[in-house]
Order: structure tokens, then sequence, then C-alpha cells
């Protein structure tokens, strides 16, 4: 399978089994943005995250879309990042770890080198959770066909925090494919972010990102195969 399809199939069972995802995922959305009130949606700016950002602020154009900044990430995607926000007019929370990237490194050196998982922790994973405990939903853009260690991904399901409250976590796009979500962008018009027309597949940190060592798989890339997740999406804290 092509990590990147081009949406040139137009056949009439493609465009609408896509449309028929777009109507549940905005059924889901509506569902659940009716709901709560304290609903927030996390966004990499990759293009299912766009795409699940587009669907849910057209029902609420003010949901809090939350963004780890790391410090580490590619220019072009601080540069997407803002050209998209001020496009959307979103309502973007740029969530920061506790240390800055220079005070970091004085104290452990290169972590992503040395101890990605610690590296993950202290600048996606601590500064996520505190934040996600301030809403009851939280949306993702997770999707099965993601890695395997996403293939029995819920599409609702609760999830614990660390401090031990319980908010509901949402992934409408968990059985969307690659080609349905770029079939998706594109009829849409949903511009996508530059680095996937340099053959990027999944994009986080620049130092943890190359081009994907395995074409069939879109994860491959990270982490220089050392690992497939940051820790954001294991598993929630264990019940007492």
């Amino acid at each position: 399978m092509s990590i990147h399809p081009e949406p040139t199939d137009t056949t009439p069972t493609i465009l609408a089994e896509v449309q028929r995802k777009l109507d549940l995922t905005r059924a889901t959305l509506t569902q659940a943005l009716t709901a709560s009130a304290s609903a927030c949606l996390t966004c990499s700016f990759q293009a299912e995250d766009m795409l699940l950002t587009r669907l849910a602020i057209d029902l609420n154009p003010a949901l809090p879309i939350l963004f780890l900044d790391t410090g580490y990430h590619f220019r072009e995607t601080y540069e997407y990042r803002d050209r998209m926000t001020s496009a959307w007019k979103l309502n973007l929370i740029n969530l920061l770890p506790a240390q800055t990237v220079a005070e970091q490194e004085q104290r452990y050196g290169l972590l992503y080198q040395s101890a990605p998982d610690q590296c993950c922790k202290l600048r996606k994973v601590e500064p996520l959770f505190r934040a996600v405990a301030d809403y009851s939903v939280w949306l993702t853009g997770l999707r099965r066909e993601q890695a395997k260690s996403r293939a029995t991904l819920e599409e609702s399901a609760p999830f614990t925090l660390p401090g031990g409250k319980q908010v509901l976590k949402l992934a409408p796009l968990a059985d969307w494919t690659t080609r349905d979500v770029w079939y998706a962008c594109e009829q849409l018009s949903i511009p996508l972010l530059p680095l996937y027309a340099r053959g990027y597949s999944s994009i986080g940190c620049e130092p943890c990102t190359s081009l994907p060592l395995d074409p069939n798989d879109p994860r491959s890339g990270r982490w220089a195969g050392r690992k497939v997740e940051c820790g954001i999406h294991i598993e929630s804290a264990p019940t007492q």
C-alpha cells in the first residue's frame, strides 16, 4: 500500500465510502460536542488531525485545539501550524514542557538520543496529560491502520489520567485508512503539511523523524526504529 495515496481513483464506490465515513464522523462529533461543553482536540497538524479538526470546528469554532510544542518540531511544522491557525481561526493552545529545550539539554544532554522515552515523557506526555485534565472529552485523530500498536484502538473508551481523573477518549477516525484520509482532505480542500511532499509519512519531532524505513509502515521513520509510540496513547493509568 502506498503511504501517500494520490486521490486519483474517483470511482463511485470509493467516493461513496469516503462520504459514508465523513457522515459518520460528523455524527460522532455532533453527539460528543453536544453532550459535553468540556471537550478538546489534540492536533499534531498531520493529515488525519487536520481532517478531524476541520470537521470539529465546523461544529464548534471555539473548540480548544491542543498542540504539543516540544521545541523540537520541524521548521515546516511550525510554519504550517501558524498558517493554518490563522486561516482557520483556531482556538489553538500550545502546550509547553516544564523546561525549555536549552534547560533540558543543559541538565540531561540530548535525551532524544540517550533516553527517548524520558524525552517524550517530559516534552509530550506530562504536558498533555496536565492539559487534558481540564476537560471531560478528548478527541484524537488516531487510526488503527497507523501502527500495530494501534490495531485494537477503540473509537470510544474511558481514559484514566495519572492524577486519577477519567476522561472520555474519542477516536472518530479509528477505522479510516490512509487512502480515506487523503481522499477526504482532497474533497474538503484541506492543504497538507509540506513535509509529506518530501516523503515523510509520520511526522513528529525533527531529531526523531526520518523518511520511512519500510514503505509499508508509515511510522517506521519514527525514533530510528527504536520504538513506535511516545507514551501518550499506549494505555491509561491503572485504576485504583
